[in-house]
């Protein structure tokens, strides 16, 4: 949609793909004048996200949704970030072919404290994703606060506000429906509880992807039947990943994680396809794209340097795209070119070899100083993905004595994760 239809400011319409009621049902309802207002009255707008811990890492893909909230913050609004403590016991289906496993309180709870680490929680806000220092900014809630101590009659009274029809028209829900794949009775709550949440919060506007407008709706709904005023609902895209294909997401292996060092940061973010960089540039940065070059590969590198300067700061994104230029290629024993380092100095992250069994097979020793699963590792050998200095490995079963072999030098998965081997 075009700017003018929402008539926002900038650092708001950037990068937003839906925004619901839109201006066609009246100026007096659009967002523009809900932020005229409360500027009026001096009442700052609540920004619902909520999130669900069902996993410990999070990603650039992830990031998008924060550094629009993180806006709001610097707007002088309060951001309402809602942990999904309950909800992610059951698990949105949003997405899913299958009922997904559901996850004990305690794993929920480790997750959350992982996820306010990466968040910012006791970090500087300049390069936190999310202010948690400056007063009246965030409230951290737990949907548990609401949602556990619900009795009987007040569930059966958030069922009779939908109908199996609403939620057979969810797409997830209708093609599992239509494929016979079975569909959980509690599953439907999920976008109810979730909806709830605005109502509990009392939401002005809720962020989510484009995937969630299904459950942002469900949250306008509830709110109208709690006699509350709807909330609007801001919709950003969903990032692809490092192929520039697929949506960013740990188990196809594309992402960049936000515990990433600068290095691998930037090596990553330096090679994603020239088709996805202007989705990266307008959605993970606040560089003026007008101002910046033409040539392709300029664009790359103003992109990966800003989001790693967002991260870890400028110095370090520099050092980070000085060390990257000092990953050159050589030819290998077998003709063909790598990326590894020729002892110019680039600040390659250690990996410790203090936790290796020796003697050690090669897909075991990629396992043990972490930089993939085992089975990962085995794939990557056999796929031509692993090279130690520069050679290829070839044998997952290739063996190591001791220490002493491995010591200074660099273990390379892909074109983008280097670590040198450190005792």
């Amino acid at each position: 949609m075009a700017q003018a239809a929402w008539n926002l400011p900038t650092w708001l319409e950037r990068g937003v793909a839906d925004l619901f009621p839109a201006a066609e049902l009246g100026a007096d309802q659009s967002l523009a004048a809900r932020l005229a207002e409360v500027q009026a009255s001096g009442r700052p707008l609540r920004v619902k996200l909520g999130i669900d811990p069902t996993g410990s890492d999070i990603h650039l893909g992830h990031s998008i949704l924060f550094r629009k909230l993180r806006a709001f913050q610097d707007a002088g609004h309060t951001a309402v970030l809602i942990i999904g403590d309950f909800t992610a016991r059951i698990g949105d289906p949003t997405g899913k072919s299958a009922t997904r496993v559901q996850l004990s309180a305690a794993q929920v709870e480790a997750n959350a404290e992982t996820y306010l680490l990466q968040l910012g929680l006791g970090q500087d806000p300049e390069r936190a994703l999310l202010d948690f220092q400056t007063p009246g900014r965030l409230e951290v809630r737990r949907n548990g606060e609401w949602l556990a101590g619900m009795n009987l009659p007040e569930v059966i009274e958030l069922l009779g506000i939908s109908t199996v029809g609403q939620m057979l028209a969810k797409e997830d829900f209708a093609n599992r429906y239509g494929g016979c794949t079975p569909i959980s009775l509690h599953e439907f709550l999920y976008p109810l509880l979730q909806g709830y949440d605005s109502v509990a919060v009392q939401a002005d506007v809720e962020l989510g992807g484009t995937d969630q407008k299904f459950n942002v709706a469900m949250g306008r709904d509830l709110q109208r039947h709690f006699s509350q005023r709807p909330q609007f609902g801001m919709l950003l895209p969903i990032l692809p990943g490092l192929d520039g294909v697929q949506k960013m997401s740990k188990s196809l292996g594309n992402t960049v994680g936000l515990a990433d060092d600068a290095l691998t940061m930037y090596s990553k973010l330096e090679k994603v396809p020239d088709a996805a960089v202007e989705e990266y540039l307008t959605l993970l940065t606040d560089l003026d794209l007008a101002a910046l070059p033409s040539n392709p590969r300029q664009r790359q590198k103003a992109m990966a340097l800003a989001v790693t300067a967002s991260r870890h700061g400028e110095s370090a994104a520099l050092q980070a795209q000085s060390d990257a230029a000092d990953l050159v290629l050589r030819p290998d024993a077998d003709g063909a070119n790598s990326d590894a380092v020729t002892g110019g100095g680039a600040s390659v992250p250690d990996a410790c070899l203090a936790a290796v069994n020796f003697p050690a097979k090669a897909f075991y020793l990629l396992s043990a100083v972490g930089i993939c699963t085992s089975s990962e590792a085995r794939r990557q050998i056999q796929n031509g993905g692993v090279r130690l200095d520069g050679q290829k490995l070839t044998d997952v079963n290739q063996l190591f004595s001791d220490a002493s072999e491995l010591e200074g030098k660099v273990l390379q998965l892909g074109k983008k994760t280097f670590r040198r081997l450190v005792n």
